[in-house]
């Protein structure tokens, strides 16, 4: 689908883009998807952190009403 595409291509694509957004917008933009991928980036590192933990065999048993969970380990008690 992508291959098709020329430079003129993606320079008219930029043009309409500065149209659309204004020239004064775009360093704005272009920060604000950074951050966004950089977050997103550090959320999938931190699950799959995670992951290899959860496959260990411990249990999870549910901490609060909401039905967030949490990995009992040995000698974790908790009160009923």
């Amino acid at each position: 689908m992508l291959s098709n595409l020329t430079g003129w291509h993606f320079l008219i694509i930029l043009v309409v883009i500065l149209l659309l957004f204004g020239a004064p917008k775009l360093p704005g933009l272009a920060r604000s998807l950074g951050q966004s991928m950089k977050i997103f980036k550090n959320e999938i590192k931190s699950d799959s952190v995670d992951e290899p933990a959860d496959k260990t065999g411990t249990p999870a048993h549910p901490d609060a009403a909401d039905g967030t969970t949490r990995t009992v380990g040995p000698g974790d008690q908790t009160k009923s």
